[in-house]
């Protein structure tokens, strides 16, 4: 029977924006980890990254001299599907979010693992059950939702389909414990889990506020970083729903749903900008102008803040 503790070897396909950090914890938490993607080049890249992150943990006083580059040593890497996931007791797959490479991936997976080796994917939007018609041990496939960037972000969530074991999601589960995560059980599928769900909610309530003249987006940022966001990064919703009171909770749900945005297509706003190249910092414009230095900019402040609140539970 398969628990926690023989937990030896995690693979982690792909080695991109949030492979590299999958692999990062799972080394930092002492595992030996195969990692894999197409490219050599990929790979190398991934390493870069994975240093890279270590030598700033290690300044900011998270991680000892040296436990980072004891770490790497832990990290294979492989161009060969095959040999990165050999002897894996775990597989994470952590590509792009395209379907048809996912279930070309398990059916692989499937094929060349151990008959006990648990399949989890990190995807953000298809749902485990889908994945796992690609295999035949659907009881051992399970979502693991890692959130970006995933070395400084605690929350991971254990997504259970109809057909996945107690046993499957709960040594998911008991493993991020182990190296230090905050993960949460989804008991039931639902597309976007719980996270994501709630970022969509957010979304299309300010973009529908964008659309109607009542604010812009540098004024919604300004009320969430300044006011939302700032409770909310101590204590969660229901906490501070307790903390004032449910009936007052009550009445402004009472006064408000009736008003709030309820379309059931994607922003006309986000879908000109997309349909105009205007993608973000890697275009250099979305919702604001971007340099390579001002993008880098915000990247820094984000990693800053998220190390300075991550020291919050040392």
């Amino acid at each position: 029977m398969m628990n926690v503790d023989k937990i030896q070897k995690v693979a982690v396909i792909g080695a991109g924006l949030m492979g590299h950090g999958i692999a990062q914890e799972l080394a930092q938490g002492g595992y030996e980890v195969g990692l894999n993607d197409v490219t050599e080049e990929a790979l190398e890249k991934a390493i870069v990254r994975i240093r890279d992150n270590y030598a700033m943990l290690e300044r900011e006083g998270l991680l000892s001299q040296g436990e980072g580059e004891k770490a790497i040593g832990l990290v294979q890497t492989s161009v060969d599907i095959g040999i990165a996931i050999d002897g894996a007791d775990l597989v994470i797959e952590a590509v792009v979010e395209d379907l048809a490479l996912k279930l070309d991936i398990f059916e692989k997976l499937d094929a060349w693992c151990g008959s006990q080796t648990i399949l989890a994917t990190n995807s953000s939007s298809y749902m485990p059950s889908k994945i796992a018609a690609a295999t035949e041990r659907p009881e051992k496939v399970v979502g693991m939702h890692y959130f970006n960037p995933p070395f400084l972000m605690p929350l991971v969530e254990i997504i259970k389909s109809n057909q996945t074991s107690d046993q499957t999601a709960q040594v998911a589960y008991d493993l991020m414990v182990k190296i230090g995560k905050s993960p949460v059980m989804v008991q039931k599928e639902v597309p976007g889990f719980i996270g994501n769900r709630i970022q969509a909610a957010v979304w299309r309530e300010i973009l529908w506020l964008v659309e109607e003249g009542i604010a812009t987006p540098r004024d919604i940022d300004t009320v969430v970083k300044t006011g939302l966001g700032r409770r909310l990064s101590v204590a969660g919703p229901f906490e501070l729903t307790d903390l004032t009171s449910l009936a007052m909770k009550q009445a402004i749900m009472e006064e408000l749903l009736p008003s709030l945005a309820s379309g059931q297509k994607v922003s006309v706003i986000l879908k000109e900008k997309v349909e105009g190249g205007e993608l973000g910092i890697r275009s250099g414009r979305g919702f604001y102008e971007w340099t390579p230095e001002s993008g880098e900019d915000l990247r820094a402040r984000v990693a800053k803040a998220l190390i300075e609140i991550g020291k919050w539970d040392q």
